[in-house]
């Protein structure tokens, strides 16, 4: 992932800031629950991974079949580019277990349009299709451009207003203003009415998209790591860390995905999340074992 990119991340302060004070309004108390965390990557076709999470020999028809059996779930990035057909959405639902999620993001004619494509069919083809992954169907995401400033304010909350209430949806930001703290106060306000989930971006180059706003009892994060560097390891810990308090207080589930400038690191460090959180009686997840291609590493709680 190009956003945030830093080739020297030797001077990052990559500590996570403080919670806003309009977390407060999310809180239920008390889970009775142990947090649901789904962990995944940006795609299932990487020839590297094969003979790593992946047997020796295993095809390309067969990559998706055998990233389910380690990731549970996947940031969706190919319906970014184009819309799917309904066949070929039941054909990647039919591949894997019942506990995987799909997160597709809203494909860029639309989110990438200045208007979000308002007046336009694409959002009903979009959901139309993917509403075919059926049961295995977890958030979409809408990732907004660098260019879409407040100056748009009253497109996003439009655009939330009529997103179909039977599909869950989370919004990651990019353009620095709405990590003011005005700002965040009115569109986390609205989304919190909506039923609108946020993305938070920890990535090197942009600490701001780290922003800690929740706006219900579920978040994405999407966590870029610089190859292994040791900081992506006290991240990790940092995160678990926060997730605890906020399971504390109310969260139920996450989706966190790993991303990797070397795609072949990306389920160790996924296996590294999965590994911190297999010691804690609070979490509940599945995640890749590099050292086991037949299967992944499960952690279940009864």
């Amino acid at each position: 992932m190009e956003f945030g990119k830093l080739e020297d991340v030797s001077h990052v302060d990559f500590s996570l800031p403080a919670d806003p004070p309009e977390n407060e309004h999310v809180w239920s108390g008390l889970p009775t629950t142990p947090l649901q965390v789904w962990i995944g990557a940006t795609g299932w076709a990487e020839q590297r991974w094969v003979g790593q999470i992946y047997p020796e020999g295993t095809q390309p028809s067969d990559y998706l079949k055998w990233y389910g059996k380690q990731f549970n779930s996947i940031e969706l990035n190919t319906t970014h580019y184009r819309i799917p057909d309904p066949g070929q959405v039941r054909k990647w639902a039919a591949q894997v277990p019942a506990d995987f999620r799909f997160c597709p993001k809203v494909p860029q004619l639309i989110s990438h349009d200045p208007k979000l494509a308002h007046g336009q069919p694409y959002g009903k083809s979009f959901t139309r299709a993917i509403r075919h992954f059926g049961r295995t169907l977890g958030p979409c995401f809408l990732q907004l451009p660098p260019f879409f400033g407040l100056e748009r304010l009253g497109l996003l909350l439009d655009f939330v207003a009529q997103w179909p209430k039977d599909l869950q949806l989370a919004v990651e930001f990019r353009h620095k203003a709405w990590f003011m703290p005005t700002a965040r106060c009115t569109w986390s306000a609205h989304f919190r009415q909506h039923g609108i989930l946020t993305v938070i971006t920890d990535v090197a180059g942009r600490r701001d998209a780290a922003h800690m706003t929740l706006t219900g009892p579920a978040l994405l994060v999407r966590f870029v790591g610089n190859d292994l560097h040791p900081t992506d390891f006290e991240r990790l810990d940092q995160w678990v860390a926060r997730l605890k308090t906020w399971h504390h207080k109310g969260l139920r589930a996450v989706w966190f995905f790993t991303h990797e400038p070397q795609a072949q690191h990306v389920p160790v460090l996924a296996h590294a999340l999965g590994t911190r959180l297999c010691t804690q009686e609070w979490a509940q997840c599945r995640f890749p074992n590099p050292d086991s291609p037949l299967t992944g590493t499960q952690l279940r709680l009864f």
